[in-house]
């Protein structure tokens, strides 16, 4: 049986999140009987779009006479910044997803541990602090993964079953480079950041799982530590033009699109790929194999709960909001949907997949951990930014040591 490791994430939105919505509507004297507005932060990305949102939510006011829930689109802004901003203007919102609580803003959010349903909601104990639950999920991702072009991988001569390793790895980008295409997908904004960690946390916190608490202990440090190699291999790839230094400039959606158009061969990136790949109807020209290590190899998964929700504690509708809750993270249908858009698992739910989704199954069926970055195991706030700056640095001039040591520069200058 697989074990479970924490999951990093500060009061942020997860490293895939591009953008945010929340709802407006509604004043502090409703009640569910006269009408009740419910202001709810979301996320949204190519697969949970507003339509989709708008669509799941008008299922519950269905069932619920007299709840309406709404969302406004906030461009850019993360779902993090969104909630603060609310905050600090006196106009909380109810509830807020893709927030993960952390010991310092816990007294933010609603203590759901009186509610029995939280228990049997995935990674409830990985994310608990101090053994009380303040978010629960849908479902589960998984992040460590490669997918891949196969008509690039046959028209190259490779066997994706073959690359374990990182210099293998390395080896099956050079084929594909002198085959004609671009050997690995990235593109600017988060991207760059969040895939080096897809890459690298899989085999460091495999070996060493309690690594980011000893640096946040001062035991360990980037720059002395399993990141350099892997710091020293991506800086390799860029020089060697197996990663197109212009993607920089392209969006995550760009970045996504020039995978499924076959101009690249490979795009490291989460289980949240699948429905892409299923509505652009690529998903049979595309294989998925879990990321190559130095080390233990499968390595554990890189992942987290996916669809997270916590109820804001000053919001003026707690009971309803936590009956809302409970209905986004227990009812099969509104689970299976949520599962479903954004290609995420589920213990003992299923929802017909395609070839490609039975591909990710299967890597999380194998592998030996999910490696979850929460509470002592988690970055201190801002982490996920500094890594994408330096990671970005690599694109022009910076060496695999400077970006170490800039990291390690960050986060002593937080202490």
């Amino acid at each position: 049986m697989r074990t479970t490791w924490r999951r990093t994430c500060a009061l942020a939105v997860a490293p895939v999140a591009m953008a945010s919505a929340v709802a407006c509507g509604g004043n502090g004297s409703e009640q569910a009987g006269e009408g009740t507005t419910l202001r709810i932060i979301v996320n949204i990305t190519p697969n949970l779009t507003e339509q989709y949102w708008n669509g799941l939510f008008a299922k519950y006011e269905k069932t619920h006479p007299g709840v309406t829930v709404k969302l406004e689109l906030t461009g850019t802004i993360s779902a993090n910044a969104k909630l603060t901003q609310d905050l600090a203007a006196g106009d909380p919102p109810d509830i807020a997803q893709q927030i993960t609580p952390t010991a310092e803003t816990v007294s933010l959010f609603a203590d759901l541990t009186d509610q029995p349903w939280t228990k049997d909601t995935p990674l409830a104990d990985q994310y608990a602090i101090d053994g009380k639950r303040y978010v629960v999920g849908v479902g589960e991702q998984i992040q460590s993964l490669v997918f891949y072009n196969k008509a690039a991988f046959a028209e190259a001569g490779l066997d994706a079953t073959r690359i374990r390793t990182l210099d293998q790895f390395g080896d099956a980008m050079a084929a594909l480079k002198s085959a004609g295409y671009t050997p690995l997908q990235t593109a600017g904004q988060w991207v760059t950041g969040a895939q080096f960690s897809m890459m690298a946390d899989a085999g460091v916190l495999t070996e060493n799982p309690r690594w980011t608490a000893e640096r946040k202990d001062g035991k360990v440090s980037f720059a002395d530590s399993g990141y350099v190699p892997y710091l020293r291999h991506y800086k390799d790839w860029i020089d060697a033009g197996y990663l197109d230094k212009s993607a920089l400039g392209l969006t995550y959606a760009d970045g996504q699109t020039a995978f499924l158009n076959g101009k690249s061969a490979m795009y490291v990136m989460g289980s949240y790929f699948v429905p892409a790949a299923d509505e652009a109807k690529k998903s049979d020209d595309i294989g998925v194999f879990t990321m190559p290590t130095d080390g233990a190899y499968p390595s554990g998964q890189f992942g987290n709960i996916s669809d997270p929700y916590v109820v804001v504690n000053k919001s003026r509708h707690k009971a309803e909001a936590i009956e809302f809750v409970k209905w986004l993270v227990t009812d099969q249908e509104a689970v299976r949907s949520q599962l479903a858009a954004d290609g995420n698992l589920r213990e003992g739910v299923t929802y017909p997949m395609s070839s490609l989704g039975k591909g990710v199954q299967q890597i999380l069926d194998g592998t030996p951990s999910v490696l979850v970055k929460s509470g002592a195991a988690q970055p201190i706030a801002g982490f996920s930014d500094e890594l994408n700056k330096q990671i970005q640095s690599l694109y022009t001039g910076a060496s695999a040591q400077d970006a170490a040591g800039g990291l390690d520069k960050w986060w002593n200058s937080q202490s």
